[in-house]
């Protein structure tokens, strides 16, 4: 009966992410796990010089967007008084199956090592996201929808303490590049005044629309993030990114409230 259940249970899940993300292959859902096999385009980098970030530049195909930016437009969220949307505990359906899919995208995508429940005690650093979190359940239970007019953008920010380790961005519709600085980064006294108000290094992570970016650890905790959006600040590969609207959604865990 256990297994029957289970059974069940998967084909809901294949049935849902099918209903929102379409068909993730041409072979038959029902004979394969949940978003799992067929996905070729599911390749993990871990961007160097930030310890706990990762990054899935093809975690969404263009239909799979598609559909996600319909069923964001469906809750009727923004408007030109709010650009922002916020829920807690209860997501919409859409979401948990995003989350759904991030957790299967993590334990069946290309890392070099799997991530999957038979070596989820190996190396944590050759995993998008350490074992502890990548099991809780559930992986998500807060989301943020931001919509960005060409211009905007956000602030360098460490995430609120009140939010678990673990943090996933999903990106849709106009690239961008988000920059990562070290939030507690000194300048010795030694170093001259001029020195001493240079720029901090700053690490560039170029987000393609379908992308995903993952953050624990150092890159959750010790690493402020930030995207630039303003003339001239959007610079990838010698040329300037043409801004437009970009849509995100970020997914976090609340911590328990303290008694």
């Amino acid at each position: 009966m256990a297994a029957a259940a289970d059974d069940d249970e998967l084909r809901r899940r294949a049935a849902a992410l099918r209903e929102v993300f379409g068909d993730s292959s041409d072979s038959e859902a029902d004979d394969l796990p949940v978003g799992g096999a067929g996905r070729e385009q599911w390749r993990w980098e871990a961007v160097e010089g930030v310890r706990g970030l990762w990054l899935c530049a093809a975690f969404l195909s263009a239909d799979e967007q598609s559909r996600l930016l319909t069923a964001i437009r469906r809750e009727g969220w923004f408007s030109d008084a709010h650009n922002q949307a916020m829920r807690f505990g209860d997501l919409p359906s859409w979401a948990v199956e995003l989350s759904a899919l991030i957790h299967e995208a993590i334990c069946f995508g290309d890392v070099g090592v799997g991530c999957g429940l038979e070596l989820k005690n190996e190396d944590e650093d050759a995993c998008p996201l350490p074992s502890d979190l990548l099991w809780r359940k559930p992986l998500f239970d807060q989301m943020i929808a931001n919509r960005y007019e060409p211009g905007e953008g956000i602030c360098a920010h460490v995430d609120l303490m009140r939010f678990d380790d673990g943090i996933a961005i999903v990106s849709l519709e106009s690239p961008c590049v988000m920059h990562f600085s070290w939030a507690e980064q000194e300048v010795p006294i030694c170093e001259t005044l001029e020195s001493a108000h240079a720029e901090p290094t700053k690490i560039p992570v170029y987000l393609n629309p379908g992308s995903l970016v993952l953050m624990s650890g150092d890159a959750r905790y010790l690493w402020k993030h930030e995207i630039n959006r303003k003339p001239g600040a959007q610079q990838w590969g010698g040329r300037e990114l043409e801004q437009q609207i970009r849509t995100s959604i970020t997914l976090r865990k609340l911590l328990p409230s303290p008694n």
